[in-house]
């Protein structure tokens, strides 16, 4: 695959990220739900809660998605986003399209002047943590991440 391209997102593409956000949930042990995936996704996209940046193919076939959520980080008193979600179809992984998307995120994140870009992938998964490494990502080995339901 050699002519991949990425963009931001726009409201005519909810459909089809919603589609790769389902397949995405699926990864994490989640039911299939194309409804819950388009009320998400729509959600987050028409209240700029977040930005979304896609990648194509040169015939517009969506092959994978990154998410991030801007945020705060107290300590360095400055704007961090969060890269909450990647995903990339299964056919089109080893391809190019996850890197193309992580770089596109740190260009889009750069110019929003954001200070850091975070991001938490599970610890059995060994091909996102290469491909992060590979892109300069830096494992936090001070830091433990909690989680609590309310």
């Amino acid at each position: 695959m050699t002519n991949i391209s990425t963009r931001l997102a726009e409201q005519k593409d909810i459909e089809s990220i919603a589609v790769l956000f389902d397949a995405y949930r699926q990864f994490y042990d989640q039911k299939a739900d194309l409804s819950l995936a388009q009320a998400f996704i729509r959600n987050r996209i028409e209240k700029n809660e977040s930005f979304i940046v896609v990648s194509e193919n040169e015939s517009y076939e969506m092959l994978g998605f990154c998410q991030l959520y801007p945020t705060f980080c107290s300590v360095v008193a400055a704007p961090v986003c969060a890269l909450y979600d990647l995903y990339v179809k299964p056919e089109a992984r080893r391809s190019g399209v996850g890197a193309a998307l992580l770089l596109a995120a740190e260009q889009y994140a750069k110019q929003r002047g954001f200070a850091r870009m975070d991001l938490t992938t599970a610890k059995t998964n060994f091909p996102a943590q290469s491909l992060y490494e590979s892109l300069g990502w830096e494992r936090d080995e001070i830091f433990y991440a909690y989680n609590k339901h309310p």
